[in-house]
């Protein structure tokens, strides 16, 4: 049984007016195990409409979504709680702080999931220590934090629901390098030790392939591509066509190749092209 499907999923904007527009067309897509997934694709390709249908947000217009085999609009009075079991960090979740203390933003879920105090204590510690956020800033206005800290505890706060599938959408976006390679090995390290299902939507090729176990690619509206990372990105050609692109390390060890030495091009991160290229010139010895 797949731990999240969806099985042709189309959504229509403006449905029988002037203004109608298919923004995702016939989605088939399924997660049969916890992993790491990405969702790729343009602006405009329909990635934010899809995972808002994966989780509840939006009601598909045709088509259904499974979670651990159930038809999440089965029940429709019991979408909300849904909402908990496939929780949606969207862009710049720092928007979103709005309470007087770091730790009564991150307790807001539990609490609306009717949890006890020592519970919802419980969850707050673990979901910062989660993301790398220390414990003294949980007494600070949301607001006095830095920008990182800031994603870090947008984050920690729908942790603290401990949804069975996590999407975080654009988890990396207008931090700098530092702070970037930071979340990405907190989102690793929490997938890894809590054998949990996260989905990451990223226009960044070169963060899916250092994270993700699995690639859906998105293309004016329609589910173009899927499969492990490798395999995705061994096809740069067809990426190209879509307004894509390979990790910039993939594009130079296939400039290698192209130049008459005998290396693998099928390589997504610095870490396996310097294994690489000393393993070409320890044979060239």
């Amino acid at each position: 049984m797949a731990i999240l499907q969806a099985d042709g999923l189309t959504y229509i904007y403006g449905k029988n007016t002037p203004y109608q527009k298919e923004a995702v067309t016939n989605v088939n897509l399924k997660i049969e195990k916890p992993c790491l997934a990405a969702l790729i694709g343009h602006t405009g390709s329909g990635k934010s409409t899809l995972v808002q249908m994966l989780n509840g947000l939006i009601k598909p217009t045709s088509g259904k979504v499974f979670l651990n085999g159930k038809d999440i609009w089965e029940d429709e009075d019991n979408i909300r709680q849904i909402r908990f079991k496939v929780g949606i960090v969207f862009q710049y979740p720092e928007y979103q702080l709005f309470e007087d203390t770091v730790e009564k933003d991150i307790a807001f879920g539990p609490k609306n999931l009717g949890l006890n105090d020592e519970e919802i204590k419980r969850r707050v510690l673990w979901a910062s220590e989660t993301v790398g956020l220390n414990k003294e800033l949980l007494a600070k206005s949301p607001f006095d934090l830095s920008g990182g800290e800031k994603r870090r505890a947008a984050i920690a706060g729908v942790l603290a629901m401990q949804p069975e599938v996590l999407i975080l959408d654009e988890p990396t976006a207008g931090l700098d390098p530092k702070g970037r390679d930071n979340l990405l090995k907190q989102i690793v390290k929490y997938q890894k030790e809590n054998n949990k299902t996260v989905i990451i939507v990223s226009h960044s090729m070169e963060d899916v392939a250092k994270i993700a176990d699995e690639v859906f690619v998105m293309y004016n509206g329609q589910l173009e591509m899927s499969g492990t990372t490798k395999e995705v990105f061994s096809n740069s050609e067809k990426l190209e066509n879509m307004s894509l692109s390979v990790p910039q390390i993939t594009k130079l060890m296939k400039k290698i190749k192209n130049s008459g030495f005998d290396i693998d091009d099928n390589i997504l991160t610095v870490d396996e092209a310097v294994k690489a290229l000393l393993k070409l010139k320890d044979g060239a010895k």
